[in-house]
């Protein structure tokens, strides 16, 4: 009896190590806005900022500090992946090319852009399932665009910063300089 508790409990102890598929953001896919589908695992080894983003939004204006940050950093490792939400309050009614000549002619965005998803709800990207979900070290509903999560190296969730944290605060250059 127990010889077969010891098992049970080691076979228990390495399932709960094994992750389950989707778990591990480099499993994941997205849709750009080329429609082109991309699996994040091109972006392994980076360090990531995903920020849920609008054109209509009252912080519509820290597409251009993203950008600023993605070029100061780029060359070190940093990547900014955007991804279009229009689930707060309808701030993104464009059709994904509406977004990228948006994103292209007013902030000169250059980073990786990607197709609108739901970041809330049932319809959830499976992205924004693992960077907020019940097993991120960062859970909790996505309350409103420009919610920013930076993911390390190794694709672990660091941190997450809220719509009001500007991506050029230091509180976010030094997490990142830190993850570098």
């Amino acid at each position: 009896m127990t010889t077969k508790l010891l098992l049970l409990a080691f076979a228990l102890l390495i399932a709960a190590h094994i992750p389950l598929r989707g778990e591990m953001i480099y499993d994941i896919t997205a849709t750009d806005l080329d429609n082109e589908t991309r699996k994040l695992e091109e972006f392994a080894g980076k360090l990531l900022l995903i920020v849920n983003v609008a054109s209509k939004c009252g912080f519509t204006g820290q597409y251009e500090n993203l950008e600023s940050l993605y070029q100061k950093y780029k060359d070190d490792g940093l990547v900014v992946l955007g991804f279009p939400c229009n689930q707060f309050g309808g701030q993104e009614p464009g059709t994904s090319e509406d977004i990228k000549s948006f994103c292209s002619l007013t902030y000169g965005v250059t980073f990786p852009m990607f197709e609108k998803i739901d970041v809330n709800g049932p319809n959830q990207h499976p992205l924004y399932s693992l960077l907020a979900g019940e097993n991120s070290p960062v859970k909790g509903r996505i309350k409103w665009n420009f919610s920013k999560f930076l993911v390390g190296r190794d694709g672990k969730i660091l941190e997450r910063f809220g719509s009001m944290t500007n991506p050029e605060s230091s509180k976010i250059t030094k997490a990142i300089e830190a993850a570098l």
